[in-house]
């Protein structure tokens, strides 16, 4: 009769031990999944950071792309309006050239403040393909020039005034889409003029 008080304690001993153990185990088992969760989260995070960064550098490749070409057909056409002026023996080409030459400074002075604003870096010559085509230009006789260099300023007007629809609807930068809309209606007045100029020379 004297050992059953110890046997009960034994096995009171037994079931807290047990208890606690249980306890230990549900929170070993809780502080496993609340790492799951976080490195979860941490991944998530990780995964979203570098998707938003990726879309960053795509938006910024392809504005700076277009400010790029935008500079390229400022240059070109702010060369070969001067040589228009300085070969053609049509008074409507001439003036034509100087269209060209005025207009295109202006949009070019534009042009690098908005690239400035954006850090993007402009080319300051023009392209070599722009370099061949005022070399050929250059050597055309007097009687073919005016035909060829409206026919270039047509054509070149033409893949201006899409490229800039594009960007003044597409672009998600603001002021780029806004520089773009401001500027297609004098790409629109410049291929009228070419167009104007390219139909008198076929008359000839």
């Amino acid at each position: 009769m004297h050992f059953l008080p110890r046997v009960e304690t034994k096995i009171a001993m037994k079931s807290g031990s047990h208890s606690i153990s249980k306890k230990i185990k549900h929170m070993g088992n809780s502080n496993r999944f609340k790492t799951m969760i976080l490195q979860a989260g941490l991944i998530s995070a990780i995964f979203l950071g570098a998707s938003s960064f990726s879309t960053y550098t795509s938006n910024k490749e392809k504005n700076t792309q277009f400010l790029i070409k935008a500079a390229e057909i400022n240059l070109e056409e702010i060369d070969l309006g001067k040589l228009a002026q300085q070969k053609s023996t049509m008074t409507d080409v001439k003036e034509l050239g100087k269209m060209m030459e005025t207009d295109h400074h202006q949009s070019m002075n534009e042009l690098i403040a908005l690239a400035d604003k954006k850090t993007i870096i402009l080319p300051t010559s023009p392209t070599r393909e722009a370099q061949e085509a005022y070399t050929k230009l250059a050597h055309k006789s007097e009687a073919t020039f005016d035909r060829s260099y409206c026919d270039r300023m047509v054509n070149g007007h033409k893949e201006a005034i899409a490229l800039f629809e594009k960007e003044s609807k597409e672009s998600n930068d603001a002021d780029i889409r806004k520089w773009a809309t401001e500027t297609l209606p004098h790409l629109h007045i410049h291929l009228e003029h070419a167009l104007a100029c390219q139909s008198k020379c076929e008359k000839m």
